[in-house]
């Protein structure tokens, strides 16, 4: 319970923190309220900046055992998640939501890493023509809070009006208690 705490209070505070930033900045000298509604909820930056594409031509999701048993992971063995707020293949995560939870894009079809099921990785559009991987219908993301590979920060995360979770091999969000077993290899 207490690591939620923190997670929620850290991403809290990273968010103030970003639109205190974001406000201050006013070269004509005003108040620094002169943004529009989505540009001040997105921290003074424009809620409709594209995210950045994997650079890899290929986007791969393999499998790493964390607290919470076998999860996805990216190429750069990054957690991947799932948002409750989504429906199968429909991302509804943009703007503010998309900086702290950047989704997992693919320019062509994401590579399946071992113990991943290949006939569960797809890619579907999101609102701005870009594709974003799913897994078993789920749109993948990573959260800006998890600074090292392993990291599961965001688990259990209530925020942009649901909770977050990590996803296990079997194309299911992980709801369960951490293990006290932890093995960062994959």
């Amino acid at each position: 319970m207490k690591r939620h705490t923190r997670t929620a209070t850290a991403l809290a505070a990273a968010l103030l923190v970003a639109a205190a930033a974001g406000c201050s900045e006013d070269p004509a000298g005003g108040s620094g309220t002169s943004g529009t509604d989505a540009e001040l909820q997105s921290g003074g930056r424009q809620a409709d900046v594209p995210v950045a594409a994997s650079k890899s031509p290929s986007a791969t999701v393999s499998v790493r055992k964390s607290t919470y048993g076998k999860s996805l992971v990216d190429d750069k063995g990054m957690t991947l998640y799932v948002f409750d707020k989504d429906t199968k293949d429909k991302s509804h995560c943009s703007g503010a939501c998309a900086k702290a939870w950047p989704p997992l894009l693919d320019t062509a079809a994401p590579t399946a890493g071992k113990e991943v099921k290949s006939n569960l990785l797809k890619t579907t559009p999101r609102s701005d023509g870009k594709k974003q991987v799913t897994y078993n219908g789920h749109p993948l993301y990573r959260f800006d809070a998890d600074q090292k590979a392993g990291d599961t920060n965001g688990q259990a995360v209530d925020a942009f009006g649901a909770k977050w979770y990590v996803i296990g091999t079997d194309g299911k969000q992980i709801t369960t208690k951490p293990t006290s077993n932890t093995d960062s290899g994959y």
